[in-house]
């Protein structure tokens, strides 16, 4: 009599995460970004639906409200010219996050180009690269940005007043932004030469150079998705930063002109009655604070998420 063996049970397949599903699944496990992300997730919705949103029109003026304090109808008072603040404030976000969004997608798409070329090809094409980013940051920044808006602001040259001419009230947003993103790259291309000396050595490289890929195709389809991580962590910080920029250069007069209402421009009106009316700053500051805030955290958690070494 023949004994037949029964078959052994397979083992159960492990399902792999890659490594956007891994690391989305460790940033929710970082309490600040969550908070952080829910609160970036509330300025986008104010700024997208600001007309709704607002009690007045942020340019309105009232006569008989200068500088009148908090109250059922002006919830955070209004300012010196009777404008009611909770509606510049929404308004102001749309600025705010346009120009960080604006500056941090233009930066980066210009530094990951640059960090790409510099780090894959090497030689001249690095040297060249990385010679004018360290003249570059060798510069001071604000100071030079401060030169380059100022003329744009003030400047009688024919061609800058046509430029603000055919820009109309939104010339002054489009040249921030354009000084913002020219001068702001570098880091970014910085960050992304170094992570593309190391990979470009990796195996999975040498692979696809064996098997016939051009360079176009291992830079696009094997060396930028790696970079995701490093990219996206850059592009936090780098809105936080023009946000902050925007508002440093639009309290000191040479950032984003009246009449668009920006956080920056709001502080720079109430500087001279910050003692005698302390809640006309103290609101478009504490927008300021809370928004970069949240971006800063936000890049915290993105950079720990995507992190291997991590322990999150």
């Amino acid at each position: 009599m023949t004994t037949t063996a029964s078959p052994t049970p397979a083992a159960p397949r492990v399902q792999s995460r890659s490594m956007l599903q891994t690391g989305l699944r460790r940033l929710r496990k970082h309490k600040a970004a969550m908070f952080s992300l829910t609160v970036i997730a509330l300025l986008l919705l104010m700024a997208v639906f600001a007309p709704f949103i607002a009690p007045y029109d942020p340019n309105t003026q009232d006569l008989g409200g200068f500088f009148a304090p908090p109250s059922a109808k002006h919830l955070i008072g209004q300012d010196e010219l009777g404008r009611d603040l909770l509606s510049r404030i929404i308004y102001g976000s749309r600025v705010s996050l346009m120009v960080g969004f604006a500056v941090a997608f233009i930066s980066i798409f210009i530094g990951t180009l640059m960090g790409l070329l510099a780090g894959f090809f090497g030689g001249r094409t690095d040297t060249l690269i990385s010679r004018f980013i360290e003249i570059m940051l060798s510069l001071p920044g604000i100071p030079l940005q401060l030169v380059i808006s100022g003329l744009f602001v003030s400047s009688d040259a024919p061609f800058i007043q046509n430029l603000r001419s055919n820009l109309g009230a939104t010339s002054s947003v489009v040249i921030i932004i354009s000084i913002f993103s020219l001068l702001g790259w570098m880091g970014t291309a910085r960050l992304v030469r170094g992570e593309v000396l190391r990979l470009k050595n990796l195996e999975y490289v040498d692979a696809a150079r064996a098997l016939g890929a051009s360079n176009n195709r291992i830079m696009w389809r094997h060396l930028v998705p790696n970079l995701f991580a490093i990219i996206i962590v850059q592009a936090t910080i780098d809105v936080g930063a023009a946000i902050l920029g925007e508002a440093a250069l639009s309290f000191l007069g040479f950032g984003i002109q009246p009449p668009v209402s920006t956080w920056g421009n709001m502080l720079s009106n109430a500087q001279e009655v910050v003692l005698q009316y302390p809640w006309i700053p103290f609101y478009p500051g504490l927008a300021i604070l809370l928004t970069v805030l949240s971006f800063n955290f936000l890049g915290d958690g993105l950079r720990d998420a995507f992190d291997p070494r991590s322990r999150l």
